[in-house]
């Protein structure tokens, strides 16, 4: 397993970390399999989306803003009850095929680091279960 640590640098964003998770692969010289990206936090989630168009990681915070407000009356007292919501709902792992030491994702799409609650300093986890 590989830990790649991010810094975020606002209160909600969404950063590209295919070529982290991607350079983790090229340095273990994986060639076929499945690469599990997970982050072990309750305020943060991973997703894979669109990556050609910047307009949508925006639109997708932009969405999710407008789903659960700050404004709901939430009971967590730490004032971050929409970021645990959020985490929940994204999700906070994604498996990606691995073939000749690449991962597998469609023409437009990117993994993602979601930060929910930052600026803060994160984790994401790497793991790989190779063809048997």
């Amino acid at each position: 397993m590989k830990e790649i640590n991010i810094r975020t640098n606002s209160q909600t964003e969404m950063i590209d970390i295919t070529d982290l998770v991607q350079a983790v692969i090229s340095e273990k010289k994986i060639k076929s399999g499945i690469c599990v990206v997970f982050t072990p936090h309750t305020t943060a989630a991973v997703t894979i989306n669109e990556n050609a168009d910047p307009d949508v990681p925006h639109d997708i915070i932009n969405a999710l803003e407008k789903t659960l407000p700050r404004s709901i009356q939430y009971r967590h007292s730490e004032g971050n009850s929409p970021a645990h919501v959020k985490s929940s709902l994204v999700g906070v792992s994604e498996l990606v095929l691995v073939e000749n030491g690449r991962l597998v994702l469609g023409t437009w799409q990117a993994i993602f680091f979601c930060e929910f609650d930052g600026p803060r300093q994160r984790k994401v986890m790497v793991k790989f279960l190779p063809d048997v």
